[in-house]
């Protein structure tokens, strides 16, 4: 009977034993390195090195591309921007996540109100590096438009770094680059230039390559009407007699005013008695691209995607 006994006590301290390890080994896989603190993961990016925590709980994100991004993976985030925020993203409008000011001017005290354990920032943010990663860890995910497709993976591998997703990543980065594939072998079909603008109310100016809608010669392989164009973050200046001049095949127009909250219509300003003398407009060959994916949001896995889909349907028209 006391054998019994013993066999039974030395049989639970096994199990106990076992268990014990099991759930140190999920802690570890979980973040926690063993000694109760969270594992962390080293980001380089454009404006320094960042310790970040591996799956931050708190993620305050400043760029519309990464939000499309983290919300095509299924990841949460606690807060936004809500000033401009697009219609393809209109969740994020809601209660539920933290209005933490605009892409422009983040609010500071809400940021140290909410205490994340992440900020995620692009362009209009970077020259608030410095105050915001006195906040919290701050990772620059912009994309770098002269290396548009380059830029864009590197920052997809920063995010499956951090949350560890990159099979995921890896999946839907494929099938963006196919319908890539396809957009560019359908272009060299066409033999068709092209000139891109941005219209605000009575205004225009021109992208060329490497510009900041440049992806559209440089990546999507759609020459350019004009190979000469200045870049500019703002574009080139240029009048109607220009485009004129230039007639393209194929005008790209993407409404600024729309997003500024214009009285006037692109299109308004646009197909004017000028214009209507180009290829483009007697070919039926302007296309109004969606402003809030171009201006606003870009380098994410869905706006990446959506650019792709407005461009091959205007060489399918």
């Amino acid at each position: 009977m006391k054998k019994l006994l013993l066999l039974t006590v030395l049989g639970g301290l096994m199990l106990f034993a076992a268990a014990c390890g099991s759930s140190s080994d999920a802690d570890k896989k979980d973040g926690d390195n063993g000694s109760g603190e969270t594992e962390e993961v080293t980001i380089n990016h454009e404006l320094g090195e960042t310790d970040v925590p591996k799956n931050p709980e708190k993620v305050v994100v400043f760029d519309y591309g990464t939000l499309d991004t983290l919300d095509k993976l299924g990841l949460e985030v606690t807060g936004v921007p809500k000033g401009n925020i697009p219609e393809y993203l209109k969740k994020y409008r809601s209660d539920k996540y933290v209005n933490v000011g605009s892409l422009m001017e983040p609010d500071f005290d809400k940021l140290a109100e909410v205490g994340p354990d992440l900020i995620i920032i692009s362009g209009r943010q970077s020259s608030l590096y410095d105050q915001l990663k006195e906040i919290a860890p701050t990772v620059y995910l912009g994309v770098d438009t002269t290396r548009y497709m380059d830029s864009f993976k590197e920052n997809l591998d920063k995010i499956g770094t951090i949350f560890g997703n990159q099979d995921q990543i890896d999946k839907e980065l494929q099938a963006i680059e196919q319908s890539i594939a396809d957009l560019k072998e359908k272009a060299e079909t066409i033999d068709k230039k092209a000139l891109i603008i941005l219209a605000t109310d009575n205004k225009i100016s021109a992208y060329g390559p490497n510009s900041r809608f440049g992806i559209i010669h440089d990546v999507f392989g759609i020459p350019a009407v004009d190979e000469n164009i200045e870049v500019s973050t703002h574009g080139m200046n240029v009048s109607f007699e220009y485009v004129v001049e230039q007639n393209p095949d194929l005008l790209y127009v993407i409404d600024r005013g729309a997003i500024v909250g214009s009285e006037s219509s692109a299109k308004q300003v646009v197909e004017n008695k000028l214009t209507k003398k180009t290829k483009a407009y007697k070919n039926d060959d302007i296309t109004y691209l969606n402003p809030e994916v171009w201006y606003i949001s870009g380098g994410g896995l869905v706006s990446v995607q959506e650019m792709v889909n407005e461009v091959t349907e205007s060489l399918n028209e």
